[in-house]
């Protein structure tokens, strides 16, 4: 039998949500020494067991959001369905992934242990827990059928510039796919949920309890997270790795203080283009597949639009890339039971 191909995706932030309670327990139980080592360390910091969040009888706002717990539960998730890919039918090329995926991609190429991307990861996302620094704000640059408008993306290039005539309020935070992530303080953010005009009964709206990331408004963040987190956690990838410049890292010629510097410096306080690389994904590697590590099916569709506005395949808009995903499925989500079992061990 062939093997194929794949890119996999890792998630960011705001994938565990109520749908994914129980995620841990129903797809990785037997993972408990991986699932140990994670809370012994959330234990020294006096934090609440991951296991046990993921079991409660319901989600809770107050203890499923916080940063510090989420980026844990969304870690454990992603690596442990990394885990379950069954890599005897599929080759994985390559490895990227979304905002805080970056570091979830870091675990699973190799470039972090997994003891050390538990402390990289539970580090980076406690650091808003006394205070969260600004916040986002998600727009469509696509229309109804998934197809990029310029005259969208220079409307949003205006209002944010009025919103900056007076100071640094916003800033482009993430490129996804079709949309625009806007980071910003909470009073620039206010102002352009007033400037930009409604769209799909939904948009614009804020982000519940992100803050500014990939913005200049974390750099204090980048330099705190530099004197904690040092060179010596990271290594050279196993896997080839495509951060959020579109930059590809390769097993033999990474330099690891360089991979350091990018990952606590620029990625954390500049403009993540997770189109980008998507791009490079499927131009450089031509997978088979991309397939979209769990908890949460939400990044499906910003990955969808970047593979349809940057004509990586012969599809055109939302209507063509849902026939060819019912026909031969090119997106696959371990979150997605069916899918799942064509992946997995």
């Amino acid at each position: 039998m062939n093997k194929k191909t794949a890119v996999v995706i890792c998630p960011g932030r705001g994938t565990y949500n109520k749908t994914e309670l129980g995620y841990l327990h129903q797809y990785h139980g037997a993972k408990k020494n991986f699932f140990e080592s994670i809370d012994s360390y959330r234990s020294e910091q006096n934090q609440p067991s991951i296991w046990e969040l993921d079991g409660r009888s319901e989600y809770s706002t107050k203890e499923h959001i916080p940063g510090e717990n989420s980026a844990a539960l969304i870690y454990a998730c992603s690596y442990s369905d990394f885990l379950d890919i069954d890599q005897s039918k599929i080759d994985v090329l390559a490895i990227t992934g979304n905002s805080m995926g970056w570091y979830l991609a870091c675990v699973c190429a190799g470039a972090l242990s997994t003891d050390n991307g538990t402390h990289v990861i539970n580090t980076m996302g406690s650091q808003m827990k006394d205070h969260i620094i600004g916040g986002q704000i998600i727009y469509p640059e696509v229309d109804e059928n998934w197809i990029y408008s310029s005259e969208i993306s220079v409307l949003i290039d205006e209002k944010m510039a009025k919103v900056n005539l007076h100071g640094n309020e916003v800033f482009n935070s993430i490129f996804l796919g079709g949309f625009r992530i806007i980071g910003g303080t909470d009073q620039g953010l206010r102002q352009l949920l007033k400037e930009l005009p409604p769209r799909e009964g939904r948009y614009p709206f804020k982000l519940m309890g992100n803050a500014a990331f990939h913005t200049p408004l974390l750099s204090e963040t980048s330099l705190k997270a530099m004197k904690i987190l040092g060179p010596e956690l990271f290594q050279s990838p196993r896997i080839p790795l495509i951060d959020g410049r579109g930059k590809i890292w390769m097993p033999y010629s990474t330099n690891v203080e360089e991979l350091w510097n990018y990952t606590l410096g620029h990625q954390v306080d500049q403009t993540y283009d997770f189109t980008k690389a998507i791009e490079v994904s499927v131009k450089e590697f031509a997978p088979d597949y991309l397939i979209i590590t769990g908890p949460g099916m939400t990044l499906g569709g910003a990955v969808a639009q970047a593979v349809i506005n940057k004509k990586l395949k012969t599809i055109n808009s939302k209507d063509e890339f849902k026939q060819l995903q019912a026909s031969s499925p090119y997106i696959l989500s371990m979150a997605e039971p069916q899918q799942r079992k064509l992946l997995s061990l």
